[in-house]
């Protein structure tokens, strides 16, 4: 018979991030388990299995991949040499034998999980087995779920779901088994995870630990070896930097990660890098700069067409970059552009996107109120509906410029 590769196997080792030699010790790891003693496996076993050589090898092997990979035989890529070589001899089972952590995955339950933490299903994380890459695509899907709730209702509720979920992850990285890839994209995750609870902590009126979980973020960006991540942590030390008055260090930052070569590379990260540049130029005066930046930005963003942005960019949008360049011009004492583009922001922004819709529609009423118009400011105001949100940053912005309307309506 013609020999046939066994190109499951191959994905499988692909997925779960095995060589050859670390499957066959894997195997002989879990032989022990299950028989008692050591196995004999080699990675010339594991050839031979991929290359078709061996169609359906000997119990005392198969049992183990059985267990690393959770699946039959037949799901692995192997072909039974006949009906009865399919029906596999089971060793028996020692009375009170705790369940293997190989067979069956523990999962970590919070004990007093939040409604964010159940509907996004982050509470379900491995403590022990084998960790792949699907393993990974799992967790990076809850993240850009759990950014999507920002971006819907603020930050307040989200940085105990965020720093819950960093916990869970440590302990799988303590407690399970993986290679390398996934070790880097784990750390690449946590980073992910730190920039959003850094966000939270923003909306929340949290600005030191919100600095110290931007700095953990940039901390495992560089543990992954992530330019992505990496340029996202210095972008938002950048913002930290900014929010607390060190414009020029601000500045910097945003040139030290532009200086980067593949985020430089990145139409969405060089657009967002080149915008956030342009605001701390603007806040120091430099506006030749900032409007080099300005152009600079919306010509990355002119190129990202044709590229998939990575899953924390996906807010940058028109609207977005509208809005940033409303607060470069707001920066600049542009107040009739930046007033423009705020504008512009709102008409561009996704429904979903409730969050923002509130963020820019309070930077149009600020604006309008620093221009003089009171009664438009007052109109924007009435439309914004922050009932919905939990974004301390957003309400107390709104309550100055509710406070500073009714300081100037005429007293009877």
């Amino acid at each position: 018979m013609d020999r046939q590769r066994n190109a499951i196997l191959e994905v499988l080792l692909d997925e779960y991030d095995y060589t050859h030699r670390s499957l066959a010790d894997e195997v002989n790891q879990v032989a022990e388990t299950i028989f008692g003693r050591r196995g004999d496996c080699s990675d010339r076993h594991v050839r031979r299995w991929i290359s078709g050589e061996v169609r359906w090898p000997w119990t005392r092997y198969l049992l183990p991949l059985e267990r690393i990979f959770e699946r039959p035989p037949e799901a692995i890529g192997f072909i039974p040499r006949g009906a009865a070589s399919a029906n596999l001899p089971r060793p028996p089972e020692p009375e009170h034998q705790e369940e293997d952590p190989m067979r069956r995955r523990r999962f970590i339950t919070a004990s007093a999980a939040t409604t964010v933490t159940a509907v996004l299903g982050i509470d379900q994380t491995p403590a022990r087995g084998r960790l792949s890459m699907s393993d990974v695509g799992r967790v990076h899907e809850r993240i850009g779920r759990l950014d999507a709730h920002f971006f819907a209702i603020g930050g307040g509720p989200l940085v105990g779901v965020a720093t819950g979920y960093i916990d869970r992850l440590r302990t799988a990285l303590d407690g399970c088994t993986y290679g390398d890839r996934v070790e880097r994209a784990l750390h690449g995750a946590i980073s992910s995870l730190y920039a959003t609870a850094g966000w939270a902590c923003h909306d929340s009126g949290d600005p030191g630990q919100a600095a110290l979980l931007h700095t953990a973020s940039l901390q495992s960006a560089l543990l992954a070896g992530d330019a992505s991540a990496t340029a996202r942590a210095w972008s938002n030390l950048a913002l930290q930097a900014r929010l607390e008055g060190r414009h020029r260090e601000a500045v910097q930052i945003t040139r030290a990660a532009l200086d980067n070569r593949r985020a430089r590379q990145n139409p969405h990260i060089a657009a967002l890098l080149h915008a956030r540049l342009a605001i701390g130029q603007a806040r120091t005066t430099d506006r030749t700069g900032a409007a080099r930046s300005l152009l600079a930005a919306e010509q990355a963003y002119d190129r990202a067409d044709t590229t998939a942005a990575p899953t924390w960019l996906e807010f940058l949008t028109p609207a977005e970059l509208s809005g940033l360049a409303a607060i470069a011009h707001q920066a600049l004492g542009h107040y009739e552009r930046a007033e423009q583009s705020t504008v512009q922001a709102l008409a561009l922004l996704p429904d979903p996107m409730r969050r923002s819709r509130a963020y820019y529609a309070v930077q149009l009423a600020e604006l309008q109120t620093a221009r003089g118009e009171h009664e438009r400011a007052a109109e924007t105001v009435a439309r914004i509906d922050a009932s919905t949100l939990d974004s301390r940053r957003i309400s107390d912005r709104l309550a100055t410029v509710r406070r500073t309307l009714t300081a100037q309506e005429p007293r009877p």
